[in-house]
């Protein structure tokens, strides 16, 4: 017998009927959503406070920088460290996370969170000092890193199959609502308010997460049956049978290991997924994202554009309304065509950029002051061509189509695929590995640069774009329409429509 037989739920084995998918169906033709949306909104200020704290470095850096008071003035180092720190404090976060999910729970955990997010604003809101505004970032991005955990979890294990998606997408969404947010309000805020606006959304969440429930998940394997049948209850409203999902949820995860241990590795239940969750957390930010925005200002400004700020204010707005659209259509035209569409997208995008960049720099020294340099020189000799707006094209058309799959999904696809006893420890992993990787991106970004030349960089990225497609096509499962009990059998084999 298969070592794994016995740990299979019964919910979807081998001889799953018409009748089991037609009872799914007449219990779910009978949910209202209403109060599920309630508690995904409250979940999603989460991801909202992330967006203004990754958004607040673009308006607070400049002030920083030309700030009289010395003791706060940045310089050209000091604000790369400001920026970029958040990522260290995040994967720190990732780490935590994982760790105190499975220890107190995902709602407590989202209340956890708001904590750091206040207090490392009210931090930097106070600052007299560098260090102060360093250890006030950190402590934000470490509630960053358990939010991008916590919260798809939380949405995960609260919606059912058929609005999955859309709700999990909402995270993404939020996140570069956030960002938005503090590119406008810093266009009338200076930073010590701005930190005070920016400390709104988590107090609001930590406030609104009081009335929400845990997950019927979590309570069940905490052996509380009868909270877990309130929260359905709350979930689904009060015409479903919240005790038919209640049971089907029990018997999945009693057939199930309890703890995890080294000899699970082998449970392809286990490995398929955590790979395929690091890899996809890995080729999101290959990319190439972060060097497209690091570019972003200096691109609109060869376009023409007088105002930085109100550039940056047209990016974040193009990744609202194409992370909006994924959201839309994420659990109609499944994960799978979204993260194939994305990533041939950012393909053909980044391989433009790079003629753009090959075009337009005339030198082989290509550290980034000589390529604007450069760029901009060749532009102002040439004003018939004017080749920026190739450039200003491609960077909107790969921003759209990094919202419209490879922004939103990776993060949805990790909260859908770990069973019960791994779900912490494996989306502590994914987290880690996206922020480890965007802070080695951003960091080494530059020096790639000097190595193999700006369009070269560039060229790499389309590559590893046309990577994710292929990854895409043979490794990740398509999640749309089932449970995430189904999604587990399908890794281990068992599962049959």
């Amino acid at each position: 017998m298969d070592d794994y037989e016995e740990t299979r739920p019964l919910l979807v084995n081998d001889e799953q009927t018409d009748e089991d998918r037609s009872e799914q169906d007449s219990y779910l033709d009978k949910v209202k959503n209403g109060k599920l949306y309630i508690a995904t909104f409250a979940a999603v200020l989460g991801p909202l406070s992330f967006g203004f704290v990754l958004g607040y470095s673009s308006p607070a850096i400049p002030e920083l920088s030309k700030i009289q008071d010395p003791r706060l003035q940045l310089s050209t180092e000091e604000a790369s460290w400001f920026g970029s720190v958040v990522t260290i404090g995040a994967a720190l976060g990732g780490l935590l996370g994982g760790w105190i999910v499975e220890k107190i729970g995902r709602k407590l955990s989202l209340m956890f969170c708001a904590l750091p997010f206040i207090c490392g604003f009210t931090i930097i809101i106070a600052a007299q000092n560098h260090w102060m505004l360093y250890v006030g970032r950190v402590l934000t991005g470490l509630a960053s890193g358990v939010t991008s955990l916590v919260v798809p979890l939380y949405i995960s294990e609260t919606a059912h199959e058929r609005v999955r998606g859309t709700m999990g997408s909402c995270v993404q969404l939020m996140v570069v609502i956030g960002i938005m947010g503090a590119y406008i309000t810093g266009l009338f805020l200076d930073w010590r308010w701005l930190a005070i606006a920016s400390s709104i959304p988590p107090t609001i969440m930590l406030v609104f997460m009081c009335f929400m429930p845990e997950t019927p998940r979590f309570l069940l394997s905490q052996g509380k049956r009868r909270e877990a049948e309130e929260a359905l209850h709350f979930l689904r409203g009060p015409d479903a049978p919240a005790e038919w999902e209640c049971a089907r949820i029990e018997e999945a995860y009693n057939n199930e290991e309890q703890s995890f241990s080294l000899a699970d590795l082998k449970d392809p239940g286990v490995f398929k997924p955590l790979g395929i969750g690091i890899m996809m957390m890995l080729l999101q930010q290959l990319t190439g994202i972060n060097a497209i925005m690091f570019y972003a200002e200096t691109i609109f400004e060869q376009a023409h554009f007088k105002s930085g700020d109100v550039a940056t204010v047209i990016v974040a707005a193009t990744q609202v309304v194409f992370t909006a659209i994924a959201a839309a259509i994420m659990d109609k035209a499944g994960r799978k065509v979204l993260l194939i569409l994305s990533g041939v997208t950012m393909c053909v995008s980044e391989a433009v950029f790079g003629v753009y960049f090959k075009l337009t720099v005339k030198h082989n020294n290509s550290s980034l002051t000589s390529v604007l340099l450069d760029a901009q020189g060749s532009l102002a000799e040439q004003p018939p061509t004017d080749l920026a707006w190739l450039a200003v094209g491609s960077m909107g058309l790969f921003i759209a189509g990094f919202a419209l799959g490879w922004g939103p999904t990776p993060w949805l696809v990790m909260s859908e695929i770990f069973p019960t006893r791994v779900r912490g420890l494996g989306s502590a992993l994914c987290v880690l590995t996206n922020w480890t990787c965007a802070f080695i991106v951003t960091k080494t970004f530059q020096n790639l640069m000097d190595a193999i030349t700006s369009a070269g960089t560039f060229w790499m990225f389309s590559g590893l774009c046309a990577l994710n497609v292929i990854f895409t096509a043979i490794f990740v499962p398509e999640t749309k329409g089932k449970t995430l009990e189904e999604i587990q059998a399908c890794f281990k084999g068992t599962y049959q429509r």
